[in-house]
């Protein structure tokens, strides 16, 4: 471990597509348990994941992927604008320091 201090991501630098797909389905998830998302809207991205036990009328995995992503962007696009914005940056805020490594100065037992 040197001297070299831990890089950062540039300003306005997004993450990478798995790293939004994360943050995404915490979002959904956050926005889930929520108790000021209406009810009745939350069925949207449950009744999309109960179609993947439901069998297919169309063979193939296109189609249970579209509705998941249809419902669960449906989802997100419906819950009230400033809950949604409270979450997502809640999940995407970054504590800004400096990275430095700390001598243990414990003292040694005999």
């Amino acid at each position: 471990m040197g001297d070299k201090p831990r890089p950062k991501l540039p300003a306005g630098k997004k993450p990478g597509v798995i790293d939004g797909f994360t943050t995404y389905v915490k979002l959904v998830a956050r926005l889930l348990t929520d108790r000021r998302v209406n009810l009745l809207l939350k069925l949207l991205p449950i009744g999309s994941l109960l179609y993947l036990f439901i069998p297919d009328i169309v063979p193939g995995p296109i189609d249970d992927a579209l509705l998941m992503w249809l419902g669960t962007t449906l989802f997100v696009e419906l819950c009230p604008e400033d809950v949604v914005k409270e979450h997502r940056e809640a999940l995407t805020s970054v504590v800004e320091g400096e990275w430095r490594e700390v001598e243990d100065e414990t003292p040694e037992l005999e």
